[in-house]
């Protein structure tokens, strides 16, 4: 197997691939979502970035592999979840009125939400461009159709999860359930498409596309539960946001919601959370709350809870060549990473 650094160089490459190739005026449009991508800085000349851990487009290349299939095949597909991601987070940081990501200003904040808007939009279709560049890669038409059609009824599930999280600001009525059922929607559908389409991609036994499908939906699930507990207790010098980021914002993340169903101060914590912000002893004053609730060590049980339901998914996935068992092996490496992670 290629090394992780290479793997990254040959999704970007296709990512790039996907792009029209224009001149003129309209090239300065496709030149600001390259600066969301991180490919040139805010005066739009070329830059040099870590793209980050790109776990989505690894899981497609990782899940084809798997399921016995070519992942120089899956690499179309790679590049268009990967774009589909970062087409959300254009619009995310809409959403969230956000000025900075990844410690950038944000596309909208510098161009107008106008732009914004419109450049998340164009990210959007290159997605299925990049998907559609599977059959030239020898994927059959009938197979490109059918992940398509999936990729789109993925995407449907993140704007319903999205949707549902937008509507829970400012409830503090919502259950563990609730949440739960939110980031199943918001996070975990994308994760669970990657690993469901790459193994599409090898054209797969359905028992094995579910079981892929199965491991990533629960991956994707423990991925939010650790960055939830990451928001609130993460040391700044290893997530690069300050401590207990999510307070101070009032986010409504799972700890917040289990103490306030299960913490008998969950009527101090509401009334602190209805302030419009959080001074340094309000913060102090919450995280005691969620210590004397238990908050923390109940997302951690919960989040284990899917990372074991990720190993018994992936258990379950028919590997059948070495190649295959060996990518087998680095996903379960993958999801053993991931448990308690500091970033």
């Amino acid at each position: 197997m290629m090394a992780e650094n290479d793997v990254k160089a040959q999704i970007q490459a296709e990512m790039r691939a996907a792009f029209p190739v224009v001149e003129g005026r309209l090239s300065r449009f496709y030149a600001m979502q390259e600066y969301h991508l991180g490919w040139r800085n805010e005066d739009l000349t070329p830059a040099i970035a870590d793209p980050g851990k790109l776990i989505r487009p690894q899981l497609v290349l990782l899940a084809c592999t798997a399921a016995g299939g070519d992942p120089q095949q899956a690499l179309p597909l790679a590049a268009g979840i990967q774009l589909l991601h970062d087409f959300s987070l254009i619009h995310d940081d809409i959403e969230d009125d956000s000025a900075m990501r990844r410690g950038r200003r944000t596309l909208w904040h510098i161009w107008g939400l106008a732009h914004g808007i419109n450049a998340g939009d164009a990210m959007f279709v290159i997605a299925h461009l990049a998907i559609h560049r599977l059959a030239d890669v020898g994927v059959p038409a009938e197979r490109v159709l059918a992940i398509l059609r999936r990729f789109d009824e993925v995407i449907l599930r993140i704007c319903e999860g999205q949707y549902l999280d937008l509507s829970f600001e400012g409830d503090l009525s919502i259950t563990p359930d609730d949440y739960l059922t939110m980031i199943g929607g918001k996070t975990a559908a994308l994760i669970a498409g990657a690993a469901e389409l790459g193994a599409r991609v090898a054209g797969a036994p359905e028992a094995t596309v579910t079981a892929l499908a199965e491991f990533g939906r629960a991956l994707g699930l423990g991925f939010q539960i650790e960055d939830d507990i990451l928001g609130i207790w993460g040391a700044p010098e290893r997530t690069g946001k300050p401590f207990a980021a999510d307070l101070y914002r009032r986010k409504v993340s799972l700890p917040i919601v289990h103490a306030l169903t299960h913490s008998p101060d969950r009527e101090r914590l509401a009334e602190l959370y209805r302030r419009p912000t959080l001074d340094d002893a309000a913060v102090t004053e919450v995280l005691a709350i969620l210590e004397h609730a238990g908050s923390r060590a109940y997302c951690a049980a919960i989040a284990n809870e899917h990372h074991q339901a990720a190993f018994a998914a992936l258990a379950a996935v028919q590997s059948p060549t070495p190649a295959a068992v060996a990518a087998r092996e680095r996903l379960h490496a993958l999801t053993q990473s991931l448990i308690g992670r500091q970033a």
